[in-house]
């Protein structure tokens, strides 16, 4: 009996203890990284600067500026991916085939359906050009302006005639608009998936 009550007190103890480290120390750290973070671009209201899962809960400003590159490059990413699915869905293809055998751009169906209806050398032609954006074209080569810009000396389009206060606003509606379109294209592959369009007509 005794052996019991002192396996459950060490428990207890143990618990507490790690009650009583955790918790001030986590606390600190968001309060912190809230500090550090709320000024930052994207953090927008009503939510401000928003971290549910804590992950620059400890400031980091070099992690911050890692998500903020994947954030800005998923965004967009997914931005032309919704351009894509609707051009798609709209009936527009390309003219020819797309393989020796015949099988024309046409016969291509749109969204999941297509990865079963690409020929193999198709697929990997994809994959291959999608690798060789991702090591030679989405990345910062030069040095770039700011996290994200990928111009490196070769594109502008007019950026450096804007003043800062419309770069601002301008690098502000791609956060919110890649934002947004994740969120867009993930309700269009599940809504696919569960067969309900959320496209009228289709």
């Amino acid at each position: 009996l005794s052996y019991i009550i002192t396996m459950k007190t060490a428990v207890f103890a143990t618990l507490l203890a790690a009650a009583s480290a955790f918790a001030p120390a986590s606390q600190k750290a968001s309060t912190s990284a809230l500090k550090a973070f709320e000024g930052e671009l994207g953090a927008q209201v009503p939510l401000g600067f928003w971290d549910p899962l804590g992950l620059v809960a400890d400031g980091s400003q070099e992690k911050f500026d890692r998500l903020r590159y994947v954030e800005l490059k998923h965004g967009r990413i997914s931005m032309l991916a919704i351009a894509g699915y609707l051009t798609a869905e709209g009936g527009a293809r390309l003219p020819g085939d797309i393989d020796f055998a015949g099988t024309s751009f046409e016969s291509i169906p749109n969204g999941f359906a297509a990865l079963g209806a690409i020929p193999g050398a198709g697929l990997a032609q994809i994959i291959g050009f999608i690798g060789f954006l991702e090591i030679a074209v989405m990345k910062d080569i030069t040095g770039g302006e700011f996290v994200g810009d990928f111009r490196n000396g070769a594109i502008d389009f007019g950026w450096d005639t804007f003043d800062e206060e419309t770069k601002l606003k301008k690098r502000a509606l791609e956060i919110n608009q890649g934002r947004a379109a994740q969120m867009g294209m993930l309700a269009l592959m599940v809504h696919e998936q569960l067969g309900v369009s959320l496209i009228p007509s289709v």
